[in-house]
């Protein structure tokens, strides 16, 4: 396939620092490629000179003619006293024109911009909301490239499941840079690595990325160092869940698995949850028949929750159904509007919030850090405020830098290395990997993996709740808070069926009879079955792919017999969901 564009020999610095050296490279028709590396490091830049938004300080780049090209980045702005529709539909002359078009039609309600309201100035807009509609304006038009920096940072895990069908489903280029593993998995065919001004090129998405820094990690460490070497602990992981997260031959399949042969567990549940009793006794958080409101709009309806010691959570629900709301009632940082809340006596409670603390911006980093204390005990680790600061993305030389000078994702990093420093029991989290790349949510991770105390994530990044996590919990807008045994999927299927139309002929619901709930019964028998199948064929599609890498044709022909099985799974899971209700 011809490429798009092309850079040769660019280079680009900003001061003394070289973020591009002599970078070559091209993107191709159809090609869907994933950025990744430390912040800072150049993603931002690449995709700038790649755009055009900046012109190198050497070297050329080339496009083909009349490429069509779409770019949202951090930096997008929308025009001066515009509303949704006309920064998103400006060149549709009529309503009916976009509306009949159900490619429109998709983005405009898969973006949210719907509940927005199309009327709504983007002046009164919130920066999350403002970035959604960019984002929608580059989608809706007929395009050959689509260059995104961040896009998933302000969607809702629903949002992110929404953009990555939407992408697959379109033959256009891609190039974006995301911090979101499961994004990357889903989307790219292929990974580049910003680093030390250049940029080294890999086949696959995230898991393969990963597979590749493990090897070079096995060929240079020794056995000792190789066991604890965070890429292999990462590979590990990936490896024990869904199979075809990597697509490289069976030869490298078997190669990853003898690499990590010797990795332990991500984490010992059984003695972390004893750890965590003796720290924590019987009571740690509790809700008692609690109403809880955000605004005028209510989240809980005279809810019971008990959070347990060693309790590991993962809360996730749309944008604005409350979640935030609720962590600062964990946090005692509000009351409610009814019941109460009951905190055990040993807690020790840290709440990381979206909202940036007030930082001591006379002290520098290692100062702010031991400002808290020079030592810090996390489950069996033990490490200085340097080795923490360190493991959060602070190396030594920066570890000297004033608070002041911080950049917005290093102040949160920093809040966080505070955070911890002071040795909680019960931490809460509220979008902790806002503003973190790649290498340091592993650092996270790896933290927490070893970390014996309860834990409530807030987050969009679905990897990071199914990494960390032992139950997932969802606000549906019902008043409750529903426990999903399932996790992620459980809760994308369930809204699934909330957001679909009802047929216009849907007869009312009726109480079952014994004879329906005896239909109903063998109905969800039969379903079982029916996903056991579909299940065990997902597997086989996936090993099959991964045999297949190197034969284009049996990989078209593997991947749709996939993406029917992947379709009738997702239907059959919904009629299991509305048949379980008849039995309830």
């Amino acid at each position: 396939m011809a490429n798009l564009i092309n850079l040769e020999s660019v280079s680009k610095s900003y001061g003394v620092k070289p973020l591009l050296d002599n970078v070559s490279l091209g993107v191709a028709e159809g090609e869907r490629i994933g950025v990744v590396g430390l912040n800072g490091g150049g993603k931002t830049t690449l995709l700038e000179v790649l755009s055009g938004i900046a012109e190198p300080d050497s070297g050329r780049v080339s496009r083909v003619r009349d490429l069509r090209m779409a770019v949202v980045t951090q930096r997008t702005e929308l025009g001066e006293g515009t509303t949704v529709r006309d920064a998103v539909l400006s060149h549709y002359a009529a309503e009916h024109e976009w509306a009949a078009d159900a490619r429109v039609r998709s983005i405009v309600d898969g973006l949210g911009l719907t509940a927005l309201g199309l009327e709504s100035p983007t002046a009164n807009l919130s920066g999350g909301e403002r970035r959604r509609v960019a984002l929608a304006a580059a989608l809706v038009g007929d395009l050959d490239l689509v260059v995104l920096d961040e896009p998933t940072n302000h969607l809702d895990v629903e949002g992110v499941r929404w953009l990555a069908d939407h992408l697959l489903a379109r033959r256009t280029a891609l190039v974006v840079v995301t911090h979101d593993r499961w994004f990357l998995d889903t989307v790219c065919g292929r990974t580049w690595e910003v680093a030390n001004g250049n940029v080294e090129q890999y086949e696959g998405g995230y898991a393969d990325w990963v597979f590749a820094r493990a090897e070079r990690a096995r060929l240079a460490a020794s056995a000792e160092e190789k066991r604890k070497n965070l890429a292999r602990k990462e590979l590990a992981w990936l490896q024990r869940g869904a199979k075809a997260r990597t697509s490289k031959p069976r030869y490298r399949i078997e190669a990853a698995e003898a690499l990590i042969a010797d990795v332990p567990q991500p984490r010992d549940s059984v003695e972390l949850l004893s750890f965590a009793r003796r720290r924590l006794g019987k009571t740690v958080l509790e809700l008692e028949d609690v109403s809880l409101t955000a605004g005028d709009k209510p989240v809980l309806d005279h809810v019971t929750w008990r959070i347990g010691p060693g309790d590991r959570i993962g809360l996730v629900g749309v944008n604005g159904s409350g979640k935030t709301t609720l962590l600062k009632l964990l946090a005692g940082e509000s009351e409610p509007a009814g019941g109460r809340r009951v905190q055990g006596k040993t807690v020790r409670l840290a709440h990381l919030s979206q909202e940036l603390e007030e930082l001591p911006g006379q002290l520098r980093v290692l100062e702010a850090v031991e400002e808290i204390s020079s030592r810090v005990v996390l489950g069996k680790q033990e490490m200085s405020a340097s080795q923490l600061a360190e493991r959060l993305g602070f190396p030594a030389a920066r570890q000297w830098t004033p608070v002041e000078d911080l950049s917005g994702g290093e102040r949160r990093r920093l809040q966080l290395a505070r955070l911890l420093m002071g040795e909680p029991n019960v931490l809460l989290l509220d979008e902790p990997t806002n503003d973190l790349d790649i290498d340091t949510l592993q650092q996270l991770e790896d933290l927490l993996d070893s970390w014996p105390g309860t834990l409530v994530v807030v987050s969009h990044d679905r990897y990071l709740v199914e990494r960390v996590c032992d139950a997932v919990y969802a606000l549906f807008g019902d008043g409750g808070i529903t426990h999903l045994p399932g996790g992620i999927d459980e809760y994308l299927s369930r809204r699934s069926v909330v957001v679909a139309p009802a047929p216009a002929s849907a007869p009312a619901p009726k109480t079952s009879s014994a004879a329906e709930h005896r239909a109903a019964m063998k109905e969800l028998g039969r379903l079982e079955r029916r996903l056991d199948v579909l299940t065990k064929r997902e597997a086989e599609l996936h090993e099959q792919l991964a045999a297949h890498a190197t034969d284009p044709g049996k990989l078209v022909e593997l991947n749709s017999e996939l993406k029917a099985v992947l379709a009738e799974k997702d239907d059959v899971e919904a009629r299991w969901l509305e048949t379980s209700e008849l039995v309830e």
